[in-house]
C-alpha cells in the first residue's frame, strides 16, 4: 500500500508540473482558437416588430455553408458570389483593385444622394482547415441579404448593399498585418465611391446564442447612439448595452478614415471565433431576427429623414 501510495503521489505531482508549464487546459477546445466561455449566454428579447424574415435569413446561411470553407479567390467562393448576386436588387460584380479575381457584389435600392451603405464580408477564413464561419461572416452575408429584400418597401435615400471580398488575410499575413493586407474588398469599395456615401452600418458576427453587441470602439458615437434608440424602439434595446468594447479593424474602418460616420455591429466576445466550431448549432434565429429588425428600423429612418 505504501508503494501504491507513493506512485500515487508522484502522478500527482507530475501533472501539477505540467499544469504548471502548460497552464490549465480550456473546457471544451477544439485545438482551433476557442475562447474560454466567460459567463452563461444571456437571453435574448424577441423583437416587437416583424419586418425582417429571420428563418428565411437563416436559410441562406446553412445554403452557404453547403459550400464549405471559402477564402478569397477560392472556387467555392467564386461559386458562392454567383449565386448571391441575383438576390440582391439590381446585383452586380464590382473588381476589388489591386487583387485581380476578387469580387465585390453590390445591389443597390436607388434613392438620393448620399447612399447608406449596408455590408458585410461573404469571404471566409482560409485556416484552420475546415473552418466554415457561421458566424464569421455567412450571417451577416444572409442578414445583407434579407435586408435588401424587405427595404424594398421603403423609400427616400439610396440604399447600397455590398458584400465585401477579401475581408480576411490571406496566406502569409499575420495578425499584426491584418490592417494592412485584410480588408481588401471595403478598402477599394471605399477608394472608389467615398464621396457618394453618407452612413455605413456593417454586420458581422451578429447571431450568436446570447448576442451582445456594445459599442465597438471606433464606431460613431452619435450613429450609435441611433442604433441603440431603433433598438429600444422594436423591443430588443437589451441586445445593445450602453458599453464599450475594444477597437476593432473591420470593414467599417476604411469609411471610417474616409470621415464616413460607419458603425460595426459585432459580438466580440463570440466563443467560437476563428475556429471550425464557428458552425450553425452556434447560432440563434432570436439573434439574427433582433440584429435584422434593428438594423431594418434604423436605415428606414435615416432613408426618410
Amino acid at each position: 500500500m505504501l508503494v501504491v501510495a507513493l506512485v500515487v503521489q508522484l502522478a500527482l505531482g507530475a501533472g501539477l508540473i505540467v499544469v504548471a508549464i502548460n497552464g490549465f487546459p480550456m473546457i471544451g477546445g477544439a485545438g482551433d482558437n476557442e475562447r474560454p466561455a466567460a459567463t452563461p449566454a444571456a437571453a435574448v428579447p424577441k423583437a416587437s416588430a416583424d419586418r425582417f424574415d429571420a428563418p428565411r435569413a437563416f436559410a441562406l446561411i446553412r445554403r452557404q455553408l453547403a459550400y464549405g470553407q471559402r477564402p478569397a479567390g477560392s472556387r467555392a467562393l467564386r461559386r458562392l458570389a454567383d449565386a448571391l448576386r441575383p438576390q440582391l436588387p439590381g446585383g452586380r460584380f464590382e473588381p476589388v483593385r489591386g487583387h485581380p479575381g476578387l469580387r465585390n457584389i453590390v445591389g443597390t435600392l436607388p434613392g438620393s444622394a448620399p447612399a447608406i451603405v449596408v455590408g458585410a464580408h461573404y469571404d471566409s477564413e482560409y485556416h484552420p482547415k475546415g473552418f466554415v464561419g457561421a458566424n464569421d461572416s455567412a450571417a451577416g452575408t444572409a442578414a445583407v441579404v434579407e435586408l435588401a429584400r424587405a427595404l424594398r418597401s421603403t423609400s427616400g435615400r439610396e440604399v447600397r448593399f455590398v458584400l465585401f471580398d477579401g475581408e480576411e488575410e490571406g496566406p502569409g499575413c499575420s495578425n499584426a498585418q491584418f490592417d494592412r493586407c485584410a480588408l481588401r474588398g471595403s478598402r477599394s469599395y471605399v477608394a472608389a465611391h467615398r464621396g457618394q456615401v453618407g452612413q455605413m452600418v456593417l454586420l458581422d458576427y451578429i447571431a450568436n446564442k446570447g448576442l451582445r453587441l456594445p459599442r465597438e470602439g471606433s464606431s460613431d458615437k452619435a450613429l450609435w447612439a441611433r442604433v441603440r434608440a431603433v433598438a429600444s424602439s422594436v423591443g430588443v434595446g437589451a441586445v445593445f448595452p450602453p458599453t464599450d468594447e475594444t477597437t476593432i479593424y473591420d470593414d467599417h474602418t476604411p469609411f471610417l478614415r474616409a470621415g464616413i460616420p460607419a458603425v460595426d455591429l459585432i459580438d466580440f466576445s463570440y466563443r467560437y471565433a476563428d475556429g471550425v466550431r464557428d458552425t450553425l448549432d452556434k447560432l440563434s434565429l432570436t439573434s439574427l431576427d433582433a440584429v435584422g429588425e434593428t438594423v431594418y428600423a434604423l436605415v428606414s429612418e435615416l432613408r426618410s429623414g
